[in-house]
């Protein structure tokens, strides 16, 4: 595994993301919701973070959902050393959230996506950079994630001033315009669909980008991963760590969704990562 520079913590390149251990899924006709939310129990989300950290993987985008935030808890107890940078539960009250992600020691937090790009489609920003330096008083580093390449553009230009952004591969808001987040509305991923042409649309936004960059949804929700065998998948994979991290900035990293029911995903992307990093030497 390779480390990366994240304002004095050495973070992993590859880190986890949330999306599965809160039955969020990109791949509804596959895999539910349901299904990936009753797989994630306590134990399991332990065993899934001592298996990563085992792989190298030291780092975790947690979602700030009271379920996860006392699971963590328990797994900090218990002497698990993973780093977390928390986004934002739409749903609860923002001061709530605060508090209690800070419970676990926190590297950073961010404001999702979703709940950053449903105000700039309704010309609602102003409520983005109240959280912004709402956040910034917890005296820990602030990211703002989103899917549209825009929305950085438009930060950069008018000093939003986060100190790191996290930045989806596919633009999953597309005829979602002005929606809330799905935690919120309680609306499947069924009907969203990836298209190849936006990833290259937002690695080049990014490349003048001087602040950290985390990527996110390098194989679009799972959806570039169905149907494919081992040989496919790998290759998928491969490309996805190849176009992307060589587009990036040294030091920028990116989060992958993982589902282990079926088969050892997470070993799977460690893997073909670890074969893409030793190619670059």
């Amino acid at each position: 595994m390779q480390y990366v520079n994240f304002f004095g913590y050495n973070v992993s390149k590859l880190i986890l993301g949330d999306n599965p251990f809160n039955g969020h899924s990109y791949i509804t006709d596959y895999i539910s919701g349901d299904e990936m939310s009753d797989f994630h129990t306590e134990a399991k989300i332990f065993e899934i973070l001592d298996y990563a950290e085992s792989l190298g993987i030291n780092t975790m985008l947690p979602l700030a959902d009271p379920y996860i935030i006392r699971v963590l808890q328990h797994y900090r107890n218990n002497g698990g050393k993973m780093n977390f940078i928390f986004q934002l539960y739409a749903p609860m009250r923002l001061d709530v959230t605060m508090r209690q992600i800070m419970t676990v020691n926190p590297i950073g937090v961010y404001i999702s996506g979703s709940l950053t790009d449903s105000r700039y489609e309704t010309d609602k920003n102003e409520e983005t950079l109240e959280r912004l330096a709402a956040l910034k008083t917890l005296g820990i580093k602030v990211g703002l994630g989103t899917h549209h390449p825009e929305v950085i553009a438009l930060s950069e230009r008018e000093n939003w001033n986060p100190d790191f952004y996290l930045a989806c591969m596919y633009n999953f808001r597309r005829n979602r315009e002005g929606q809330e987040s799905g935690f919120i509305t309680g609306k499947s991923k069924s009907g969203v669909i990836a298209l190849p042409r936006d990833r290259a649309i937002m690695l080049d936004a990014l490349k003048e980008i001087k602040k950290p960059v985390i990527a996110f949804k390098f194989f679009a929700g799972g959806q570039s991963l169905v149907n494919k065998t081992e040989e496919e998948r790998h290759s998928v994979i491969y490309d996805a760590y190849d176009t992307v991290f060589s587009s990036l900035k040294k030091d920028d990293f990116g989060a992958i969704g993982i589902f282990q029911k079926y088969h050892d995903q997470l070993g799977e992307d460690v893997s073909v990562f670890n074969k893409w990093a030793e190619g670059r030497k």
